[in-house]
């Protein structure tokens, strides 16, 4: 299984991004995708993630408003839209898979993820 994730970049405050993971030999509807980030000098966090049985969504809270996730079955591939950036949104993300559908409680906990992308850079700055 591989997950590669890109359309990271540098945007100023306040602009958007929209975060691309192609996935090849796995179907990301069959199973709970998500995305993570990982600031510099921060331990990983979750970001959001969306079941695939039943499209169930969840955002974390701090970023409810400003991020969105989606997933296209025809391209298997997986978005983060990002809005209204911050400068504390710089951070390396990462996007993650696995089979089936976890407990919605559990979605933004790495260690349920066994399939994992590269990492994209997002650099908020002025």
């Amino acid at each position: 299984v591989q997950l590669q994730a890109f359309g990271g970049g540098f945007v100023q405050p306040g602009g958007s991004l929209r975060l691309s993971c192609a996935a090849s030999e796995f179907a990301l509807s069959t199973g709970t995708v998500a995305w993570f980030r990982q600031a510099p000098g921060k331990e990983r966090e979750g970001v959001s993630c969306l079941r695939g049985g039943d499209g169930n969504v969840r955002v974390a809270q701090a970023l409810k408003g400003r991020f969105t996730i989606s997933r296209d079955r025809s391209k298997n591939t997986m978005y983060l839209q990002m809005n209204n950036l911050l400068p504390e949104d710089t951070a390396n993300y990462f996007c993650a898979a696995r089979p089936g559908n976890l407990i919605i409680g559990r979605c933004l906990d790495d260690d349920m993820f066994p399939y994992w992308g590269q990492g994209t850079l997002v650099t908020v700055s002025s």
